[in-house]
């Protein structure tokens, strides 16, 4: 059960600090073990014409804070973006290795993730930075493997990311208020007040930025603006 949240977590924190987002090509590792299986590039699958959508906004959001990495300027616009991402529920079995049920069917999580620009530019720029995230709501609507009406889950977040010299080094959640049907409200409660007392998900944060910041910038670095 607790494995089964920390993946859910995990991807609400995949779609916040990855809005590229790397789940295109590569799942989240849950911190409570290293034995999933991670999606790869080979996959061949047509996506839908919704997933198509989705991966086109994520891509022109990860543009925004790619250039705002890349030129490390302040000045300028803050970053606005609606994330959209949906998990077939094969992937998520994926992701969990195969060895917890995903209790669920597919799962579409959104948010409009807004960012001030000034302190992601200085992220990169400062041998010493802590970015503070305002809260940011996310909803995640979780499909029934039989009939009925999907779960709804709500819930906000408010990330910290600390960095020296361009590399996060720490970073925490601090989950906030959630709402859900009183079974998932369960496993929601149980497994943010977990991850608020024990940071058990910071090292996957950690992670996640220092790829989004490395690789999957250097993915677009020919479609970034000129500077």
């Amino acid at each position: 059960m607790q494995r089964t949240l920390v993946m859910l977590a995990a991807m609400i924190v995949l779609m916040l600090s990855l809005p590229a987002s790397a789940a295109d090509d590569a799942a989240p590792v849950p911190a409570a073990s290293q034995e999933t299986t991670p999606l790869t590039d080979a996959d061949t699958r047509v996506p839908t014409p919704e997933e198509k959508a989705e991966k086109e906004a994520r891509k022109a959001c990860k543009i925004k804070l790619c250039t705002i990495f890349a030129t490390k300027d302040p000045a300028g616009e803050d970053v606005a973006c609606d994330i959209v991402k949906t998990w077939r529920q094969e992937d998520i079995a994926k992701m969990l290795g195969g060895k917890v049920d995903w209790p669920w069917g597919k799962a579409v999580c959104q948010s409009k993730l807004e960012l001030a620009r000034a302190p992601l530019a200085k992220a990169m720029s400062e041998p010493a930075y802590e970015v503070v995230v305002p809260t940011q709501k996310v909803r995640c609507t979780l499909e029934q493997k039989e009939k009925g009406e999907p779960y709804v889950v709500e819930i906000a977040i408010a990330p910290k990311v600390s960095f020296e010299n361009g590399k996060a080094v720490k970073a925490e959640l601090n989950w906030g208020e959630a709402s859900a049907p009183m079974l998932v409200y369960a496993l929601i409660y149980a497994g943010t007040g977990l991850d608020n007392s024990t940071n058990i998900l910071g090292g996957e944060v950690v992670r996640m930025v220092n790829e989004f910041t490395g690789r999957k910038c250097g993915e677009v670095k020919n479609e970034l603006p000129p500077h």
